[in-house]
């Protein structure tokens, strides 16, 4: 039987990444799939200190290829696409670990952001995340947070992007108040300024559709105040260069702006020195979510910032490889908040992590995120307890599949939310949307989390005996002292009984043998 780590569900080694203080460098990347652009930031980290190596940002305009049915045009996948196989060449040495790459608004729109995604990957040769919006806001908070000087000021972040706009209340690196309005310069460019032409009531109508996203989060804003303003997006700092103006962008300078552009009747007629050719197109979008968004709230001036999603990448990617994850916090946030048996939490994850470990290498489960996955499973199994105990698992399914999860992306709530939901009774395999029969490694890890569920039903303190776990012919035989089991009849029939609720699941007991026999396969 080989040895089992005592101690499997330990915080201290659920992050296999290097040494954080290593002498040697370590390149880290970050790349952001925004509406807009794509931006990639690649710094080189040793000691805990990083600095900045290479920036490269593309402009794709994502959005613009986005139709009414969520489609994206070919032509702009295609611009896309070689874009990624340029970014792809400067990560291509890089350790899989070591790269970050998300996507925002658009592709969260996109009805077929899969096809995208799968594209994107064979490019870039990395995985791509989608985000959700308030996971984004999150993000450029942390990034403007550390290109800023690190003082006790409370801070609206600003930053209007392509397809949506983020606002970020918070103090230092803490955000408090996220919220992401689905408005960003070119979706708002597209609607409202048809082959360029900018009229000023087509631009009123423009500010008026922005000011109905804000009027529901108005209030919480003006009434929570702060001490200064960020602006960290592509038209603020257009928007910079046009007014050459060093204190920042004042609600007067945008107003003279606006009034030029108005009069110019067309984006082709405009000439405003220092502004981009290339955000050109989009700019009387950014124009009205800004005076919209000035208007509300009262703003009088904003600062611009180089910090944003990109930079707030980073900084969340070094926090990982430096055992200071996120996810971590939100998960221990998450017991606290719903009150779950943190000690019975503790004995499941110790002993479906005990599990994992056996049977690693024959089940394909020796990612790091295999681990971290069933780790947070086990800790979270019991998270629809605080709603009803009956049907628990699926209200923790639901849960963990729509509420706002700090660290995590869609899909790694989507499989989190999985493996709760099916961990005990039968596998919902009829059910809408649910597909971790479909993945077999989702599907492993739920098992190991049900057997584990099962072993400490009876909740009590006191240790398993060893359980040993090994894998031949897709089957995976639990064994088990025979003389426990006699003590504990009830688990016994727990397992009998899991045999025939979990459906992809075979269980068997040889009662004549020195130890009980428990076989499992998919």
């Amino acid at each position: 039987m080989a040895e089992v780590n005592p101690h499997p569900g330990s915080r201290s080694d659920v992050h296999p990444v290097g040494d954080p203080v290593s002498a040697s460098p370590r390149q880290l990347a970050a790349l952001d799939l925004g509406s807009n652009s794509f931006h990639l930031i690649v710094a080189q980290e040793a000691g805990g200190r990083v600095q900045v190596v290479d920036k490269i940002k593309e402009m794709v305009r994502l959005a613009e290829g986005l139709d009414d049915d969520g489609q994206l045009s070919e032509s702009v996948t295609e611009r896309a696409m070689d874009c990624l196989h340029r970014f792809g060449q400067r990560l291509r040495h890089l350790h899989r670990d070591n790269v970050r790459v998300v996507g925002t608004n658009t592709l969260r729109k996109a009805s077929d952001a899969s096809a995208f995604i799968v594209q994107a990957e064979a490019a870039l040769g990395y995985p791509v995340e989608i985000i959700s919006g308030r996971e984004e806001a999150r993000l450029i908070y942390l990034g403007v947070s550390h290109a800023l000087e690190d003082n006790h000021e409370r801070r609206l972040v600003i930053d209007i992007g392509g397809g949506s706009t983020e606002l970020i209340l918070g103090s230092r690196f803490q955000p408090e108040i996220m919220e992401s309005l689905d408005v960003g310069c070119v979706g708002l460019s597209k609607r409202f300024f048809k082959d360029g032409c900018v009229t000023k009531r087509s631009f009123q109508n423009a500010v008026n559709h922005v000011k109905q996203e804000l009027e529901p989060i108005q209030e919480q804003y003006r009434s929570s105040g702060w001490d200064t303003v960020i602006g960290a997006s592509g038209t603020i700092l257009a928007l910079r260069d046009v007014l050459e103006d060093p204190s920042g962008v004042t609600s007067r300078g945008l107003k003279t702006v606006v009034n030029k552009v108005i009069a110019a009747g067309a984006i082709d007629k405009l000439d405003l020195p220092g502004l981009a050719d290339e955000r050109r197109p989009f700019f009387a979008g950014g124009l009205a979510v800004l005076t919209a968004v000035i208007g509300t709230l009262g703003i009088k001036l904003i600062q611009p910032s180089q910090g944003a999603l990109r930079e707030g990448l980073m900084q969340d990617l070094l926090g990982r490889v430096q055992h200071h994850d996120i996810r971590e916090t939100t998960v221990t946030d998450l017991i606290t908040r719903y009150h779950i048996d943190r000690a019975h939490a503790n004995r499941v994850r110790d002993t479906a992590l005990s599990l994992l470990a056996q049977v690693a290498v024959a089940w394909r489960l020796q990612e790091p995120a295999d681990k971290l996955l069933l780790g947070w499973a086990a800790d979270l199994h019991e998270i629809g307890m605080d709603i009803a105990h009956n049907q628990y698992h699926r209200h923790g399914g639901y849960l963990l599949a729509n509420m706002d999860m700090p660290g995590f992306s869609r899909l790694d709530q989507n499989q989190l939310a999985s493996i709760v939901r099916a961990h005990r009774r039968k596998f919902p395999i009829n059910e809408p949307g649910f597909d971790a029969l479909n993945d077999k490694r989702i599907t492993r890890l739920t098992t190991l989390l049900r057997i584990a569920v099962v072993l400490h039903r009876s909740r009590v303190p006191e240790p398993l005996p060893h359980v040993g776990a090994s894998v031949k012919n897709g089957r995976v035989s639990l064994s088990i002292p025979k003389k426990w089991l006699v003590k504990h009849p009830l688990t016994k029939l727990d397992l009998d009984e899991e045999s025939t609720l979990s459906g992809c699941v075979t269980l068997t007991v040889n009662p004549r043998s020195k130890t009980g026999t428990n076989k499992r396969s998919r």
